[in-house]
């Protein structure tokens, strides 16, 4: 069974880890946002006391 043989897929796998380890990260943490969000201002809502019985 050629599936048992680690020689061709064990190089694919340190290939593979070895690019996803070094260079997508440096690609990510490269990606500038196009607009920085803006901070909203908090809304804050008029509350008033319940004037219900409680018996």
């Amino acid at each position: 069974m050629p599936q048992l043989n680690p020689a061709p897929w064990f190089l694919l796998l340190i290939f593979s880890w070895l690019v996803f380890l070094t260079i997508i990260p440096q690609k990510v943490m490269q990606h500038n946002f196009l607009s920085e969000p803006a901070p909203r201002a908090a809304k804050e809502y008029a509350s008033t006391p319940w004037a219900w019985p409680w018996h």
